[in-house]
């Protein structure tokens, strides 16, 4: 058995892993690499193997770092089953339109404006290369096995990181891998914990946060606290978010603050086209979060809702006291790059990051104390507050993580720590091997490993 490494090796994006085993190619994930400008030049380099080779992939979820390079890989030849849970179809759709809807307006935009250094830029794939992905999905059931062949089986179980999220276990030539995808939180607001894996004779665990505790605060309070802060002063808060998920929480907590009167009387909008799709996808994906039908309703009469961009350039030139959640959540493309275009240099705006933002992206540059960012070919003086809410992060912390892995038994017989920058998940793995003395590696982009 042969298992490369072909993303999500040393990074958090791009996620993708091959598992060759009785002439049968299994890709898991085939995600988009994002972040600066060396990972995102992979996206448009071939994989080391002919993508019509690969018999099926894997998914453990929709998002864009897990799902975004399908298009590319059907483009180039893959004709074979991607199998995934119902709302993981549904957020992978969702998320590769959206991509490529912002990579053909950036194109056009980099066209139009010159700005591009290439002669004519081009987008990575388009809205009907998405479009070409979707037969190919296959919708299985959490636990239930799928055979892959006379002797490979999988089965999912809830990965409690996004609505259906799942880890992936193979069992094939008298072995079980298993691939964590993306751990949720124990605690999370709308999504039930992560389902530990009781067997395991090779893990795949990602280790995005694995040298960090999530503070344990109380979430409403920092809202709450930073938005009567900005309102005050006579400033817009605006909230990069990830559409799935994260959106839907912050619109949540922020129902609830309301409920409870504690947010001033201000507009409180939700301008992410693909956030409101989702809200259909939560309505229909009951088993997978918490919230009842009564609150899912009265939450969503509580918020503007931005549909198309008249909506959005209004909003904008409105010049009173606002709470806005637009995407991207690491302000790499999107709505919120219009906000921040005319936010980002008054001093009375707060921003409000709430997820993982990866190096190399804007998100990551404004949390680091950058005093300028470019948008769209300009530069931005940031005069804006830059403010941090660790706690909601979608991704599990060092304890989440350890807890995952400890009701393995018997003792793994390796560890690889993947989807993580070097020093987390260096970090993640002494911590493993002083806990529960399991063998630990962290691969390279690109290593093969036989088993």
């Amino acid at each position: 058995m042969k298992i490369k490494f072909l993303g999500g090796a040393g990074t958090v994006t791009g996620s993708k892993t091959l598992v060759e085993s009785n002439g049968l190619r299994i890709l898991i994930d085939c995600g988009q690499f994002q972040g600066i400008k060396p990972l995102r030049e992979l996206n448009w380099e071939p994989l080391p193997i002919l993508p019509s080779s690969i018999d099926c992939v894997l998914l453990t979820h929709g998002h864009l770092d897990h799902c975004g390079w399908l298009p590319r890989l059907v483009k180039q030849g893959f004709s074979g089953k991607i199998y995934c849970t119902s709302p993981t179809a549904a957020i992978a759709k969702l998320i590769m339109i959206d991509s490529a809807k912002i990579q053909e307006e950036e194109a056009k935009l980099a066209n139009t404006g010159h700005y591009s250094r290439h002669q004519v830029a081009e987008p990575l794939y388009t809205v009907k290369d998405a479009e070409a992905v979707f037969p190919l999905f296959r919708i299985i059931k959490i636990n239930d096995r799928i055979a892959l062949d006379a002797e490979i089986s999988a089965h999912y179980s809830n990965a409690g990181h996004i609505l259906g999220a799942c880890t992936i276990s193979l069992e094939l030539e008298g072995k079980t891998l298993v691939f964590s995808g993306d751990i949720g939180r124990d605690d999370d607001v709308l999504l039930y914990p992560p389902t530990k894996p009781r067997k395991g004779d090779y893990i795949f665990l990602e280790s995005t946060y694995g040298n960090r505790i999530h503070p344990d605060t109380d979430v409403k309070l920092e809202l709450e606290s930073y938005i009567i802060n900005a309102v005050e002063k006579g400033g817009t808060v605006i909230i990069p978010s990830f559409a799935v998920e994260r959106a839907q929480t912050i619109m949540y907590l922020l129902w609830q603050l309301k409920k409870e009167d504690r947010l001033p009387d201000v507009p409180l909008v939700i301008d992410t086209p693909m956030g409101i799709s989702m809200l259909q996808v939560f309505e229909n994906s009951k088993s997978w979060h918490k919230m009842d039908e009564s609150d899912y309703v009265a939450m969503c009469k509580m918020f503007t809702i931005n549909s198309d961009y008249e909506e959005t350039i209004a909003t904008i030139f409105n010049e009173q006291p606002k709470v806005i959640i637009a995407a991207s959540g690491m302000i790499t493309g999107g709505r919120v790059l219009s906000y921040l275009e005319r936010y980002i240099e008054l001093p009375q705006t707060t921003v409000i990051m709430i997820g993982y933002q990866a190096e190399g992206t804007r998100g990551r540059k404004l949390l680091d104390g950058a005093t300028e960012i470019k948008i769209r070919g300009k530069y931005y003086a940031v005069a804006a507050k830059i403010l941090e809410i660790q706690s909601l992060s979608a991704h599990g912390d060092q304890n989440d993580l350890l807890n995952w892995l400890k009701e393995l038994q018997p003792k793994p017989t390796k560890v690889f720590l993947v989807h993580g920058e070097n020093q987390p998940a260096d970090e993640l793995r002494i911590k493993i091997q002083e806990k529960f003395g399991f063998d630990c590696m962290i691969p390279l982009m690109g290593q093969e490993i036989e088993i």
